[in-house]
């Protein structure tokens, strides 16, 4: 499973990274979880299975689903709650829940 998570900077949602690939080690699921700038969305978006935004940059959603949906990869925003709160639990729970759509 391959999950990118698509911001502005990086810094906060880079974080949220490590904890997301702490609960799927806890879990045993083969997951790759990367953070990346937004305006690169068209480069690593052939090698995801789903893709999430960081809550600053939800009003790029239509956008991602232009460039996603074509290819099969759901995606959606993560929760503004679970961002801030850097859930790492919930916001792989919510990349695990678009995969099986």
């Amino acid at each position: 499973m391959k999950i990118g998570l698509f911001c502005a900077a990086g810094m906060s949602t880079s974080m949220l990274v490590e904890k997301m690939k702490a609960v799927a080690t806890e879990r045993g699921i083969d997951a790759e979880i990367a953070a990346y700038p937004e305006s690169e969305m068209e480069t690593y978006v052939d090698n995801l299975d789903v893709a999430l935004l960081g809550p600053q940059v939800k009003y790029l959603l239509s956008k991602g689903k232009q460039i996603c949906e074509p290819k099969g990869v759901p995606i959606d925003v993560i929760n503004t709650v679970d961002y801030g709160m850097m859930n790492g639990t919930k916001v792989l729970d919510h990349a695990l829940k678009l995969a099986n759509k």
